[in-house]
């Protein structure tokens, strides 16, 4: 597991909430299928970093929506994708066992390509879990759509399972919030009665360091695209919280020297860029200025490193 285990206690409610529904849903799905998007525009609040990188979301994310019609958790987890080393191998099992325990699943399909590999195994995964299973068509608002595609493969993975389970199927655009309203609507009608699991003024309770890193990384993603991103790692080693600035100091960890240049670019240009982009975004997040000190380290196969792993959160 890539999160240690939350015993979740119900927060204190009012006796007229105490018939409000809650519950846990997992966000579940191939890679680049847009879950983290899909997150962040139904809390209406950047809680999970996004690019079109593989492995941008290395960790599962507790997303927390509270309104009048009860609370719901999102686990959103990284994307199942082919794998390759110890980190992707860790991910992809993170995602798979995000699964256990919940309420119900939201399997996110990209509507707009044909249907891979990994959706197929998510197919035949759900078809053994006994919870409600809402699957969204994502990027459904695109000309090429490939929705039939995947509703008739479900139908032979189910016929070849000899499994009777149905599921609801919706076609939404999370960048567009194309019908955002309606998906909450059903994700709220499966949940159970009951008080909140968590205090209604709490987004996510992912850890603050572990945050100020994905925001940070998120930075070298959009600059980096696909030259470096598996390579990159970025660890907060300290956060010196003063009265008007807080000062965090980060190690940004490659594998081999020849990346250190990439990661600094030229002059520093592109250190510089990160840094001040994430320092910008982490101010409307917490509402404190930041002073962020980068370090690039190089930490030989670092993906294979157990010890790393564990400590980034990837193992």
């Amino acid at each position: 597991m890539l999160w240690p285990k939350i015993v979740l206690k119900p927060a204190p409610m009012s006796e007229e909430q105490l018939f409000d529904r809650a519950g846990i849903v997992a966000i579940v799905g191939r890679t680049n299928v847009g879950k983290s998007t899909l997150v962040n525009h139904l809390l209406e609040e950047k809680v999970s970093i996004v690019s079109d990188t593989v492995q941008t979301t290395r960790n599962v994310i507790r997303a927390i929506l509270t309104e009048e019609r009860g609370q719901l958790v999102f686990l959103d987890t990284p994307g199942v994708h082919k794998a390759e080393g110890d980190l992707g191998k860790n991910l992809n099992k993170a995602a798979r066992s995000a699964i256990q325990g919940v309420d119900a699943i939201l399997l996110v399909l990209d509507a707009s390509s044909k249907p891979e590999l990994e959706d197929d195994g998510w197919f035949r995964r759900i078809t053994r879990e006994e919870v409600p299973v809402v699957i969204a068509l994502n990027k459904s608002d695109r000309n090429y759509d490939c929705s039939e595609r995947y509703k008739a493969m479900w139908e032979e993975i189910k016929l070849d399972r000899e499994s009777n389970k149905e599921v609801q199927w919706m076609n939404v655009s999370a960048l567009q919030g194309t019908h955002m309203p309606d998906l909450l609507t059903s994700l709220f009608t499966l949940m159970p009665e009951g008080p909140a699991l968590f205090p209604d003024d709490i987004l996510t309770d992912y850890p603050r360091k572990l945050n100020i890193a994905d925001v940070v990384r998120e930075k070298f993603f959009h600059r980096l695209e696909q030259e470096l991103p598996h390579a990159l790692a970025i660890w907060v080693e300290e956060i010196h919280e003063g009265e008007k600035k807080w000062t965090v100091d980060i190690s940004v960890m490659v594998e081999r020297h020849s990346q250190k240049g990439i990661v600094i670019g030229e002059k520093g240009r592109l250190i510089k860029w990160v840094r001040e982009q994430a320092e910008k975004e982490l101010y409307e997040m917490y509402g404190v200025r930041f002073k962020l000190k980068l370090w690039v380290k190089v930490e030989k196969n670092w993906r294979k490193n157990f010890w790393i792993l564990k400590k980034l959160g990837y193992a």
